[in-house]
Formats: C-alpha cells, sequence, structure tokens
C-alpha cells in the first residue's frame, strides 16, 4: 500500500537534515523535494525552530581543514564529530557570521581581496559574494556581519571598515541577497574604533547585530548594535568594571540572554554576565565566573553547559556551577577567531536553487 503524497511530505518534514540527505537518492521525487523545494526547506526549518541540530564549526588558518561537532553530546564522542570539505576559494578567509545554517566567511584585510563567501555545511550549497562597489581603503580593517531581516525575507552581509590612526569616520555598508546590492549607510559621523584583537565576526541576537567597539567620544568600550530591519547602528553600554580595569571582553549568547564574558587584570577569573532585559542597560548581571587558563565561551547545552575554547586547539565545557567537566584538543586546529556555532538545515538563498550559487 502505497502511502499519500501529502503524508510522505508531513513525514519527512519531521526527520533531522542529516537523515534528509541521505534521503535524497531514494527516488526522483524525494531528490527534487529535499533539494530543490523552497517551501519544502522553509516548512522544515519552521517545524524544527525548538529542535535544531546545533553544531561548532572549527576551521584551521594553516592546514584549513575544518570539523563540525554535535555540542549536545561528550566532546569525547568521535562519532559526534566528522571533517567537512570546504569548497573552493575559501582559503584565507575567515569565519565572520552565522545565520538559519549558513556561515560567513570574508578578509579582514583589505589587502587581500578575496569576495566573501557564504556556505550551508549541511547542504554544500555556497554563494560568492560580488565585492562592495564602494573601494577598499587598504589603510582600513574591516568587520562583518550576517543576519535575516523577517520583514523583508532578505539576508544581509554588513561590513565595517576603520582605520588605525586618528579619529576616522567609520563606512558601515550592507549588501543584500534579495536584490543583489550594495548599500552604504548614510548618516552622521561614526564615533566608533574597533580593537585589533576583536573578532571580526559580529553576534547576531534578536535581529541585530552586535560588536565591541571603542566609542571614543565617551571614552569607553561600548556593544555597537546595527538592527537588521531598521538598518541604522546605535550603541548599549557594557556592565560596569568591578574588579578593575579590564582586558578583554567578547560577546555570545548565553541561554536566552545576551551575554558578555570580561578578563580582568587583577584575577584569574573569566566572568559573565547576561542582560536580562534587552537593550536596558541597568539589567546586566553577573551570572558566574569561571577559571581562565584562558578560556572564551562560546555557547551552552540544553543543560546550560557552558563550551568555549581554551585558546589553542582544544574544547573545555564547564557546569554552571563552574565546574570543569570536559576538555578535548583537537591538533592541527587553531580555534581563535575560526570557530562559530550553527544549525542543520535545508535552506538556500535568493537568486536559485543549486549544489553552487553564483551572485
Amino acid at each position: 500500500m502505497l502511502l499519500p503524497h501529502k503524508l510522505i511530505i508531513q513525514i519527512l518534514l519531521r526527520l533531522p537534515v542529516k537523515s534528509l540527505i541521505r534521503f535524497k537518492s531514494v527516488c526522483k521525487l524525494w531528490f527534487s523535494l529535499i533539494s530543490h523545494d523552497p517551501h519544502f526547506a522553509n516548512s522544515h526549518f519552521q517545524l524544527n525552530s525548538a529542535t535544531h541540530t546545533r553544531r561548532i564549526l572549527l576551521m584551521s588558518t594553516s592546514t584549513h581543514q575544518s570539523r563540525s561537532i554535535d555540542f549536545e553530546a561528550s566532546l569525547d564522542d568521535d562519532n559526534a564529530s566528522f571533517s567537512l570539505n570546504l569548497p573552493e576559494g575559501f582559503r584565507g578567509l575567515e569565519i565572520t557570521g552565522s545565520c538559519r545554517g549558513f556561515l560567513l566567511f570574508c578578509s579582514s584585510l583589505s589587502i587581500y581581496l578575496w569576495n566573501p563567501y557564504l556556505w550551508n555545511p549541511s547542504t554544500g550549497v555556497h554563494k560568492h559574494i560580488p565585492l562592495s562597489p564602494f573601494g577598499f581603503n587598504l589603510d582600513a580593517e574591516y568587520f562583518y556581519g550576517f543576519g535575516y531581516d523577517d520583514s523583508t525575507e532578505d539576508y544581509l552581509v554588513v561590513s565595517m571598515s576603520r582605520i588605525d590612526s586618528g579619529d576616522p569616520p567609520l563606512r558601515l555598508e550592507y549588501f543584500s541577497l534579495k536584490s543583489n546590492t550594495w548599500k552604504e549607510v548614510e548618516g552622521p559621523h561614526f564615533p566608533y574604533v574597533f580593537q585589533e584583537d576583536e573578532p571580526k565576526g559580529g553576534l547576531l541576537y534578536k535581529g541585530a547585530i552586535h560588536w565591541v567597539a571603542y566609542r571614543y567620544d565617551l571614552q569607553t568600550d561600548v556593544i555597537v548594535v546595527f538592527d537588521l530591519m531598521e538598518r541604522k547602528l546605535s550603541y548599549m553600554l557594557l556592565p560596569t568594571d568591578s574588579d578593575g580595569s579590564r582586558l578583554e571582553c567578547g560577546l555570545w549568547v548565553y541561554g536566552e540572554f545576551l551575554s558578555v564574558y570580561t578578563k580582568y587584570y587583577t584575577n584569574d577569573m573569566v566572568q559573565i554576565w547576561v542582560m536580562k532585559e534587552y537593550k536596558v542597560n541597568s539589567s546586566w548581571t553577573m551570572a558566574l565566573a569561571l577559571p581562565s587558563d584562558p578560556f572564551f565561551p562560546l555557547c551552552c547545552t540544553k543543560s546550560d553547559d557552558i563550551i568555549g575554547t581554551d585558546g589553542e586547539d582544544g574544547l573545555v565545557k564547564y557546569d554552571k556551577s563552574g565546574q570543569c567537566l570536559e576538555q578535548h584538543s583537537y591538533p592541527n586546529y587553531y580555534l581563535r577567531c575560526n570557530l562559530t556555532m550553527y544549525i542543520d538545515s535545508l535552506l538556500s538563498l535568493p537568486g536559485g536553487y543549486g549544489d553552487n550559487q553564483q551572485a
């Protein structure tokens, strides 16, 4: 007895991406549905939004190897990770964004005029983003972000550049995948300078991209926010330094909250702060402190365990009380600035459906 086609679709919609990728070879109908039907991909993404498989991607800058890890499993579980082959043209690029299963790869140095790329590690679909027509400043360094505007159903690649000396204006521009065009954001002088050692990719949270930058008119570090729907910049204050001068800090998402991890000169702990009410500066609350050997938080599991890097070639897992649970090294991988979290998805990008999309 054959099942009705509509019932088959409903069953497939409830399967994980890994299974659907394998099932493309069952028949031509399933191959077309899973590989080329945008309605099926979007329905699958929405239906499984609460149960998406979340993974960490590691990429080596020296060997160009990459590895995908299911961070809900044990770090020592070899079955929870596998190697990935990067598409041609990705060498020399850094991971600078993650959204809806896609990763953004860019060059932060203008002397290397490599085009940005988007890549879905689950399906292999990748898209080549054209260089900005506004030109590059050889004295500038570039910071990027990547996100999705629900109001227009459009993906945006955001670029901000800064110059090392003086009080330079900040160039802000974005690429719309839907219109296939770059647009420069006009406005008043942007009083932000990015520090050289800051991560080059922004954090996507609540429809906006976030970076840590120095605001020289206030003479302090702040969180710069680019709203993907309104297409404009704003800023938020960082938590108040209670333990002396801050050595460094970074952004991530702890549970459902925007979070900052801070390292101070005065102790060997990483403090984790959460913003209990988004965009309300007074709602910053210190959640916990972890040993710094060093440690850079990246994500947390469904059981609230915290996973981060040791700054070299390993991942470390702590529980919410600060107890170290696991530590695992990945030889030949250098993690700093070359790892991110992503989710499995079947989604493609505006401009056609296929195994290799070119802008």
